[in-house]
């Protein structure tokens, strides 16, 4: 029984650890590293309380050495998913209920669970299964989960804390009530703050989950499960299940009491999800409208004017199209360089491409780890393969690959003359980087080019020094990008910092770690009490 009103601790980002030579956190987390690697893990699904194995396994291999092992993890078949949605339901009597504060102590005990004894196994989870290197997985798998846990509880107070106003007589009330059902999460497998981060916002806010996580996301989804285990969240809350993607998902958007769906993935898969929902409407399958949450694909640009500094250009280029092999929504994977900077530009990223390592990411010196699965690996390898061949591109950096032991793939800068060269236009999601260069007289029709090329509109970089140049700039790509980047690369957005999410093709643009997505999850009632309710029909206009 609540009997006060709570302050919750100030949210503030968690520091990045440096992981320098000879630091405590190196010497913990590969020794972590290794020890996890040699295991073989045996990873159920979760429904309410229960640990489920089927026996119908798929086998966990590290992308950077995929003839090893860690582990396997079990397949749900529809009976699970219909009883999930049973048992989920019956959880979601005693969390709704719930009262905030409780809650919302209990994300911020994962929060501090993930800033200390978990810290090492949840990046070393993400090291071994998404082949980040350590720094990746440090900004990634600790500090922006961490973020998005802290920062959306004090988010939440302030959604509670809006109220109405009352007039005399009267109190007017604005109750935050979770949605009306449940909520499907779906998440990928690039970045485990994400994974945690989208069935964990709607259950802040009093809803209950269902998750599933990207297959090559499993070993770190693991971690996360346990981390909500401990911080003591209830059985049934947050529910995991893996297995046929097209069955769970028809079993649950066919639901009366589907209310929600927080996806992170493909453009094409979303808009297949809001067909489907769309038909369920119309066929009256619903209690109520679902939320339809998504972040999708993105196609993100780096653009330079002439008075930009080349040697900023090249390491924004050299970071943003490449760190974690270009597997972000948010990679900069095409760029629009003026002719009288280009040869500047050119020899100082292929310097730092060149000098780029590759391996495995327990070898700390590998800036370039392997891309996802065999899969992502062919897509890559086919678009580098018709760069040779096409007249109008060069490659002038890396272009080759191996996946003899890991889906390995050089980072590749491609050249093109073609303003619309495939690559230019095509979400890659790889260590593939497209630069078309300009006449400096064609600032302008550029910019253009850069709004009109894509159908994606995620992030977006400018790069000059002249300050009319930037604000006619941030004007022309004011629909190009969600998350703007001015003088800087269009990666790195920080929860409490930079909302995150884009428009157009790339989502809903609910921008995750803000208020605007925790809105998303609760159904507002208003609330009018009249302390002393009138007795006589008659209004005074009438005598």
């Amino acid at each position: 029984m609540a009997s006060g009103f709570y302050n919750v601790p100030k949210a503030v980002n968690e520091p990045v650890k440096s992981y320098a030579p000879g630091s405590p956190e190196r010497k913990e987390l590969i020794s972590t590293y290794k020890k996890m690697y040699k295991e073989q893990l045996d990873i159920p699904f979760y429904i309410g309380g229960q640990e489920i194995r089927t026996g119908n396994t798929v086998d966990i291999n590290p992308p950077h050495d995929h003839k090893h092992k860690v582990g396997q993890f079990h397949l749900a078949e529809r009976s699970h998913i219909e009883e999930a949605v049973t048992s989920v339901l019956e959880a979601r009597k005693k969390w709704a209920a719930t009262p905030w504060q409780d809650r919302a102590a209990i994300f911020l005990k994962a929060a501090e669970l993930l800033a200390g004894p978990y810290r090492a196994r949840m990046n070393a989870a993400t090291m071994i299964g998404q082949s980040k290197n350590v720094f990746q997985a440090e900004i990634d798998a600790a500090c922006e989960m961490i973020d998005f846990f802290r920062f959306n509880v004090e988010f939440m107070t302030e959604i509670y804390s809006n109220q109405p106003e009352s007039a005399p007589g009267i109190w007017n009330r604005m109750e935050y009530r979770p949605l009306e059902g449940f909520v499907y999460a779906i998440t990928p497998f690039n970045f485990t703050s994400i994974a945690g981060n989208l069935p964990a916002s709607p259950a802040m806010m009093g809803n209950v989950v269902i998750w599933k996580p990207a297959r090559t996301q499993i070993y770190s989804a693991q971690v996360i499960m346990e981390l909500f285990k401990e911080a003591g969240l209830p059985d049934g809350v947050i529910n995991m299940v893996t297995g046929n993607s097209a069955m769970i998902t028809e079993v649950l958007l066919d639901h009366k009491h589907f209310s929600g769906i927080h996806f992170t993935g493909s453009t094409g898969v979303f808009n297949s999800f809001w067909e489907q929902i769309g038909k369920n409407m119309n066929a009256g399958k619903y209690i109520s409208y679902p939320r339809i949450v998504g972040e999708t694909g993105g196609k993100d640009f780096v653009w330079m004017h002439p008075s930009a500094d080349p040697k900023q250009v090249a390491t924004a280029l050299a970071r943003g199209a490449f760190e974690y092999q270009g597997q972000k929504c948010s990679a900069a994977s095409r760029a629009y360089i003026p002719e009288s900077k280009w040869n500047d530009v050119k020899n100082m990223l292929t310097e730092d491409v060149n000098s780029f390592k590759m391996g495995s990411p327990e070898d700390t010196s590998n800036f370039i780890n392997a891309v996802i699965d065999e899969r992502a690996f062919d897509k890559l390898a086919s678009y580098i393969d018709a760069a040779k061949a096409d007249d109008d591109a060069q490659i002038i950096a890396g272009g080759n690959y191996d996946k003899s032991s890991g889906y390995f793939i050089e980072p590749t800068v491609i050249v093109t003359s073609n303003a619309k060269y495939d690559t230019m236009c095509t979400e890659l999601f790889g260590p593939v980087l497209t630069i078309y260069v300009y006449e400096d007289k064609d600032w302008e029709k550029t910019l253009e080019l850069v709004d009109q090329t894509s159908e994606y509109a995620l992030t977006g970089a400018i790069f000059s020094a002249d300050r009319y140049v930037i604000d006619q700039a941030t004007n022309a790509l004011e629909n190009a990008a969600g998350n703007f980047y001015i003088n800087d690369k269009p990666t790195g957005a920080v929860v409490g910092q930079q909302p995150f999410g884009g428009a157009r093709g790339s989502g809903t643009n609910d921008k995750a770690g803000s208020v605007w997505n925790l809105l998303r999850w609760v159904s507002n009632r208003t609330i009018k009490e009249t302390f002393v309710p009138p007795t006589d029909y008659r209004y005074p206009f009438l005598g």
